[in-house]
Formats: C-alpha cells, sequence, structure tokens
C-alpha cells in the first residue's frame, strides 16, 4: 500500500474505534487526546481549570460552599472532608501556606511574616532542603540555610551562629561578630591587638594561656597553628 493509502485507512481505524465506544469511553479517549480531565461526576470532558477534590477532578459547579452555599470555582479549599469557597474559607482562620497557598492542616511554621507548611515549602532558596527546626536567614523575603547564606550574602559568626551585622573579626579562619570575639575561658573581650592563642578552635587570651599546665603549652606549640600574636 502506498503511504496515502496507509493514512487512509488509520483514519478509518480510528473512526471505526470511536464508533464503538460508549460515550464515556469516548469521552476518556478524546481527552487523553486532548490533553484535559474526565469529571468524576458527570464524565464529560472538563474544558476549563478542574476542582480537584479527593485527588479527582471535578467540574467546579457540581459542588457549593459547605458554609454559604455558593457555587464553587476551580479555587475552592477543601478542609476536613468539605469544600469552601476562598472568603469563607478565609473567615475560618485556618492557615494558608505562603508558597502553594493551600491550607496547612498539620504543624505550622511562622516566618517571614507568613504561614507555612513545615516539611514541603519552608525550605532554603538556594538548595530547597527543608529547616526542620533548623535557624533560617532572611534576605528580600526569601529565606536561605546558613551555609547557602553564607555563601551569597555574607559571614556568619563561630560564636553566636548568627548572620554578622556590622564589622567583622576575621581571626582563627573564622569569622566573628565583634561582641562575640572573646577568650573562651574567662570571657574577657578581645582584639586582633591582643595576643591571644588558639585553643580548641576558639581563642584564649593571653593570662589563661599562661596558667595552662606546661606540658598542656608544649603541645599546643607542637600541634596547633599558634597565630602571630601569641606570646612566646
Amino acid at each position: 500500500l502506498g503511504k496515502s493509502h496507509r493514512s487512509i485507512l488509520e483514519i478509518m481505524n480510528t473512526w471505526f474505534f470511536f464508533l464503538h465506544l460508549c460515550r464515556p469511553c469516548h469521552n476518556r479517549e478524546k481527552a487523553r487526546g486532548l490533553g484535559k480531565y474526565i469529571c468524576q461526576k458527570c464524565h464529560a470532558i472538563i474544558d476549563e481549570q478542574p476542582l480537584i477534590f479527593k485527588n479527582d477532578p471535578y467540574h467546579p459547579d457540581h459542588f457549593n460552599c459547605a458554609n454559604c452555599g455558593k457555587e464553587l470555582t476551580a479555587d475552592a479549599r477543601e478542609l476536613k472532608g468539605e469544600l469552601y469557597c476562598l472568603p469563607c474559607h478565609d473567615k475560618m482562620g485556618v492557615p494558608i501556606c505562603g508558597a502553594c497557598r493551600q491550607p496547612i492542616e498539620g504543624r505550622v511554621v511562622n516566618a517571614m511574616g507568613k504561614q507555612w507548611h513545615v516539611v514541603e515549602h519552608f525550605v532554603c532558596a538556594k538548595c530547597e532542603k527543608p529547616f526542620l527546626g533548623h535557624r533560617h536567614y532572611e534576605r528580600k523575603g526569601l529565606a536561605y540555610c546558613e551555609t547557602h547564606y553564607n555563601q551569597l550574602f555574607g559571614d556568619v559568626c563561630f560564636h553566636c551562629n548568627r548572620v554578622i551585622e556590622g564589622d567583622v573579626v576575621s581571626a582563627l579562619n573564622k569569622a566573628w561578630c565583634v561582641h562575640c570575639f572573646a577568650c573562651s575561658t574567662c570571657s574577657a573581650k578581645l582584639t586582633l591587638k591582643n595576643k591571644f592563642v588558639e585553643f580548641d578552635m576558639k581563642p584564649v587570651c593571653k593570662k589563661c594561656y599562661e596558667k595552662f599546665p606546661l606540658e598542656l603549652k608544649k603541645r599546643l606549640k607542637k600541634l596547633l597553628k599558634v597565630t602571630d600574636a601569641v606570646l612566646e
């Protein structure tokens, strides 16, 4: 058979196939070809945006608001097995997720003036990992984990674990708030002009260092990188 004859046969087979389908099956096949939904109530094709209720698609006008009786639209909200129009749903005080705009029925986190689904949507704007109770850092309406905020925008203090606002003290290969840079033993405030030594990744002032056992000081000089400011 030539190409044109094969095309005619394919069209005839398709027509014959649809001719012998019942209406629900015909609609289902047609919807599949158009990339549309089939209403699970009337079994007709949904031309506009469907209303998803209990994971099934429907024509929105098959339902009415459980509170005011108004005919629903596709942006209706489900709560405890009932459907509500947006105005009624908002009046019920149900928290709405700042990311997906859907109601939050489980755990909720309040951040940046909004409420969020804890796991699914309150995530780092860069790596998209959920914070799960860990500290987040805000920038221009977006939340970031410590690592990516530091990479993108600034330094996080080694001591208080907060983003440093103002001057940064860079010491021992770390960043510190000015008011957090202190002796880890006696808490005396330090500056880069003071003499200090690194011990357990933290600064120790001259007075506390001198009180260390002689053997410990010898070991520190051998094993640890002592800053140029350390007293010999």
